[in-house]
């Protein structure tokens, strides 16, 4: 009932009140509650996230497009280089616009063939391919973690049928790499042979692989230099010198300290391939031992016919006479002298087996050379008399047991001219900066958070001012304010009378109630008293 009462009293007063009153009230309320609503909205105003960054004009565009349809709101990022949306929205709106093959990307691939047009000549389709293998190409070498974009190009000659026409195929990349990124050799050669193995009759050393500042990747079409050491060698070398320095490290350490020594090994290692065959003869030392390997022997015996016998001339030219029998059975010393004579001769040919050794020696790849080691060794701290810690140099006989020590671990070899040097002296290193806890009203998430809440308790403390301040006091004033009732007859200043009000002097009431106030305060205070008599 008081509700009732005080609205109906606010109305009353609001149709009393003056025209210009009126106006300013209804313009404060219209401000206070548009106020309002603008930091009400400001306070409900998204998070925009990144949803796709660095398209094409044409992806761009389509992307647009399709975030129009779906009705998701979207604002560019300074300099048009992304497109934001509000961040509950990111993935959602990324898988729907993936359902519909956005964005498309640079690089179009065998795509070219799905919408082949019927008619299609021959030329259009091997160009067709063409396109699309270089596409599909470029898609792979982008996947590299390195490379930004890609483009291939492909020279496929037309096949011809007479040999010394035939010519081969080439290929040439140029990669785009993010700032800060390169590519090593390993990955140089993968893009090299990912090429040659996708185009029949590629050769490795037909392909060629540029970045995006003209720098030649590959070498002479193979990704390293003719007579250097490849990836695999290089990486051979460092694994051995890293073993090397961390087991001189790993003995040093307990004995010196953390961070008190400093080793650096350099392995002179060789990637030569060597074969050798030996074949060494060696002479018996024993013939009675030795084996016979072949023996052969041979005996012949000629007689000869009697020469001319006596003095030359015509008797000794003449035939021999006939034959004479003795009667003993034996010749005559006449006989016996013109006998003919034999010959006998005798051949024997033996062949023993000699000493035969053959040896076949492969030397094993990735051997050490030569090894050389530096070695620095900090001096020790040690606490003087007065209890001030002070550097000392390590004593003769702890440096020749750490000299020792480091031999053993680097497996020192005096045959192959290792080399190995230790020093002691004081490590001269910078002063360790002190690095500050950042406090907690520094650290970025509760910056956030404090940000976030402090848009909040703005927007309260305003609409509280407003309310508070603005509206209730001009509300207060209006509930307060009462027309001056009319003064039909007032006491006399003086003498107690009434003062009588004529018509046509309503205008002076107000100043015959001031005049009255203050020549005769008791006179107004009974009137005031009646008032409120009159209201109860």
């Amino acid at each position: 009932m008081a509700g009732a009462t005080s609205t109906a009293g606010l109305l009353q007063t609001v149709g009393r009140m003056p025209a210009r009153q009126l106006i300013v009230l209804m313009v404060g309320a219209a401000a206070v509650i548009s106020f309002t609503v603008g930091a009400w909205l400001w306070a409900k105003e998204p998070d925009y996230r990144v949803l796709f960054a660095n398209l094409s004009d044409r992806d761009g565009g389509a992307v647009i497009a399709a975030l129009n349809q779906l009705n998701v709101p979207y604002k560019f990022a300074e300099g048009g280089g992304a497109i934001l949306v509000p961040a509950p929205q990111v993935h959602d709106t990324r898988l729907r616009l993936a359902s519909q093959g956005l964005p498309k990307g640079g690089t179009i691939g065998f795509e070219l063939v799905d919408n082949q047009r019927f008619g299609a000549t021959q030329f259009q389709e091997q160009v067709n391919y063409q396109r699309g293998l270089e596409g599909e190409l470029a898609k792979s070498i982008q996947s590299l973690s390195a490379v930004q974009s890609a483009r291939v190009h492909l020279a496929i000659p037309k096949p011809s049928v007479f040999v010394r026409e035939q010519q081969g195929p080439s290929a040439s990349v140029l990669v785009t790499l993010y700032p800060g990124k390169t590519l090593d050799r390993a990955q140089v050669n993968g893009i090299l042979h990912l090429v040659a193995s996708s185009v029949p009759e590629l050769m490795l050393a037909n392909v060629s692989v540029l970045d995006q500042s003209g720098n030649l990747l590959s070498k002479n079409g193979a990704g390293i230099d003719s007579g250097g050491l490849d990836p695999s060698q290089l990486s051979y070398i460092r694994q051995i010198e890293q073993a090397t320095i961390q087991r001189i490290v790993d003995i040093l350490e307990p004995i010196v300290g953390h961070n008190n020594a400093r080793v650096q090994v350099t392995a002179d290692v060789d990637f030569n391939r060597v074969e050798s065959v030996a074949e060494t003869f060696k002479p018996n030392q024993d013939p009675k031992v030795a084996s016979v390997r072949n023996q052969q022997s041979s005996q012949s015996s000629t007689t000869g016919s009697a020469g001319a016998q006596g003095v030359p001339g015509a008797l000794s030219n003449q035939p021999p006479g006939a034959g004479v029998a003795s009667i003993d059975g034996r010749g005559s010393a006449a006989s016996a002298v013109t006998a003919a004579p034999v010959n006998s001769r005798k051949e024997e040919t033996v062949s023993y087996e000699v000493d035969k050794t053959i040896q076949h020696t492969k030397n094993p790849v990735g051997g050490i050379k030569r090894m050389t080691a530096a070695v620095v060794v900090n001096y020790r701290k040690q606490i003087d008399d007065k209890g001030k810690a002070a550097l000392a140099p390590l004593s003769p006989q702890v440096m020749e047991q750490i000299n020792a020590l480091v031999r053993e671990a680097m497996g020192f070899n005096k045959e192959r001219s290792d080399s190995l040097n230790i020093l002691n002296t004081a490590f001269n290193e910078p002063e360790k900066e002190v690095i500050f806890e950042t406090p907690v009203w520094k650290q970025p998430e509760n910056i956030a958070l404090a940000k976030e809440a402090g848009k909040y308790l703005l927007l309260g403390a305003l609409l509280a001012y407003l309310f508070f301040g603005v509206l209730r006091p001009m509300l207060r004033q209006l509930m307060e304010a009462r027309p001056v009732p009319e003064l039909e007859e007032l006491p006399a200043p003086s003498g107690g009378g009434l003062i009588a009000a004529r018509p046509g002097q309503q205008g002076d009431q107000l100043h015959l109630a001031r005049k009255l106030a203050r020549d005769d305060p008791k006179v107004v205070a009974n009137v005031v008293k009646s008032w409120v008599t009159k209201d109860e």
